[in-house]
C-alpha cells in the first residue's frame, strides 16, 4: 500500500489497492480546476469516512494551459462591471491562494509587500495591483463605469497621467487616463499549483492524524485514454482536462468547447541597461499584458490562435517570432521601454473556451453519465471550459463540483452551468 499524501507515478492502466476505501475518487487533470476539486473533496467530505483521491495527469502539476497562464487576477471584464459571480469567485480564489501560500512557505517569509517569497523572483502571489490604460473612448467609458460600480473587495481607482507615471514610470496613456486596481494580484501559476498540491497533502496529514477516517491523495503521471479504464474502480470520476477533455472517445465531439492556443513571451532586461522595472509597480493589463516577475523579468502575452488543436507547450522559433511581431507593438503602445527588453523564451497553452450564452461565456459543469453510459457503476462529472478565466473561477467552481460529487446531486450546480447539456 502506498503511503498517504505522497506523489506516485504509475504507468499501469489500473490502480490496485489491498483495501478499498469507503469513498474513492479519480480526478483527471492537475491544473486549476482539478487541484481545486481535489482540495474541496478533502475539505467537504465526512471526516469519519476513509477517503482516497487519485489525480491523473500525464505531464504532472500545471502541465497544461493552467501552468502557462498570465496569472493576472481580478474580477472584472472589459465589457461588464463584474464577471459571472465575480465577487464570489474573487473572494474564494483569494482564500485558496492564501491556503496554498501557507502550505508552501514559513510564515516569516512574507515580505513587506505581502508577497509569499524568499525573494521577489520566487513569489507565489505578487501584491502590487494591476494598472489598465484606456485604449479607446469606448474602452474608457466602460472602465469608468466599472470604477463607479466596482466591488469593495477589489476597487478600481481612476488615475490621470501624472498618477500613472508615479505608479509605472515611462508609461504612455493614449487617452490620458488609466484604471488602477490596487487589490488585484499577479499569481505565478506553476508555483501556486505546486503549493496547492502541498496544501492537499498537508490537509490529508492533518485529517488522518485527528483520529478520523484514513485520508489519502496520490498524483499519477499517467494518461487516461478512455473513461472505461476507470470503470468499477471509483465512486466518481471528475474530468478536468481542459481542451483535452474532447480527446476522450466518450466525449469527443459532444462538448461545446472552442479551442484557442495562446503564446506568452518571457522578456528580460539586458545586463547593460541599469534602469529596472520598479519592485513596487503594478503589472499592466491592456490589448497585450505585462505580468511582472521581477525587476528585470516579465511575461508578455498573449496571442489567440482559434481552433488550434496543438496542446504542446513547446513554441517553435517561427511561432515565437510571429508572437513577438504581434505582441510588441501592442505592449509598446503603453510601455515603450519594452522595446529595450530582450526575448528570453516562450511557452504556450491550449485553452478550452466555453460557448457564448445570454449570461456570457460560462464554464461547463455537470454529470456526464449519459455520455459515458447510464449503466456505469460510478458517476462521471465534467468541469471544463474555464477558458482564460480559469484562475478566477477555479476555487468557487471546484467547491461547487466537490459538493455535487459528494452528494451525487447535480441540482447543487447553478442551472446556467449545466444548461449546455440540454442544448447538446
Amino acid at each position: 500500500m502506498l503511503a498517504s499524501a505522497s506523489i506516485h507515478s504509475s504507468t499501469s492502466s489500473s490502480i490496485s489497492v489491498s483495501l478499498r476505501p469507503a469513498r474513492r475518487y479519480a480526478v483527471l487533470g492537475a491544473g486549476f480546476a482539478g487541484l481545486s476539486v481535489a482540495w474541496h473533496l478533502l475539505k467537504n467530505n465526512d471526516k469519519d469516512v476513509n477517503l482516497r483521491i487519485d489525480i491523473f495527469d500525464e505531464v504532472g502539476i500545471g502541465g497544461g494551459a493552467s501552468g502557462v497562464s498570465g496569472g493576472l487576477l481580478h474580477p472584472y471584464s472589459p465589457k461588464a462591471k463584474l464577471l459571472w459571480r465575480g465577487a464570489e469567485c474573487w473572494n474564494e480564489c483569494l482564500k485558496l491562494l492564501s491556503i496554498a501560500e501557507k502550505a508552501a512557505l514559513p510564515i516569516d517569509s512574507i515580505s513587506e509587500f505581502g508577497d509569499s517569497c524568499h525573494g521577489f523572483n520566487n513569489f507565489i502571489v505578487r501584491r502590487r495591483g494591476i494598472l489598465r490604460p484606456a485604449t479607446s473612448m469606448k474602452n474608457l467609458n466602460v472602465l469608468y463605469d466599472n470604477a463607479q460600480n466596482c466591488d469593495a473587495s477589489c476597487r478600481i481607482e481612476t488615475v490621470d497621467a501624472d498618477s500613472a507615471q508615479n505608479l509605472v514610470p515611462n508609461i504612455c496613456l493614449p487617452f490620458k487616463s488609466a484604471f488602477y486596481m490596487p487589490q488585484a494580484v499577479n499569481v505565478h501559476p506553476l508555483r501556486y499549483l505546486r503549493a496547492l498540491f502541498l496544501a492537499c497533502e498537508k490537509l490529508v496529514r492533518d485529517l488522518s492524524a485527528s483520529c478520523h477516517g484514513k485520508k489519502e491523495i496520490f498524483l499519477h503521471k499517467q494518461s487516461i485514454q478512455r473513461l472505461v479504464e476507470l470503470e468499477g474502480d471509483y465512486d466518481a470520476v471528475i474530468i478536468s482536462l481542459g481542451a483535452k477533455a474532447n480527446m476522450l472517445p466518450e466525449l469527443a465531439g459532444r462538448l461545446p468547447l472552442r479551442t484557442c492556443r495562446g503564446i506568452i513571451a518571457h522578456m528580460q532586461l539586458p545586463d547593460n541597461i541599469r534602469e529596472e522595472y520598479p519592485n513596487c509597480a503594478p503589472s499592466i493589463l491592456s490589448d497585450a499584458w505585462l505580468a511582472v516577475q521581477g525587476s528585470r523579468s516579465l511575461y508578455m502575452g498573449s496571442t489567440w490562435e482559434w481552433k488550434s488543436r496543438n496542446s504542446s507547450p513547446i513554441v517553435s522559433a517561427d511561432e515565437a517570432e510571429k508572437a513577438l511581431q504581434e505582441l510588441l507593438p501592442k505592449a509598446s503602445a503603453f510601455y515603450p521601454r519594452i522595446q529595450d527588453w530582450s526575448f528570453a523564451g516562450a511557452k504556450a497553452g491550449l485553452r478550452a473556451m466555453p460557448p457564448l450564452t445570454p449570461n456570457g461565456s460560462l464554464p461547463l459543469l455537470g454529470c456526464v453519465n449519459d455520455f459515458v453510459g447510464e449503466s456505469s457503476t460510478c458517476k462521471f462529472w465534467l468541469i471544463g471550459g474555464l477558458g482564460s478565466r480559469g484562475l478566477l473561477y477555479h476555487a468557487f467552481l471546484g467547491n461547487l463540483m466537490a459538493r455535487a460529487v459528494i452528494s451525487s446531486n447535480e441540482q447543487l450546480i447553478p442551472d446556467e452551468l449545466t444548461s449546455w447539456k440540454i442544448k447538446n
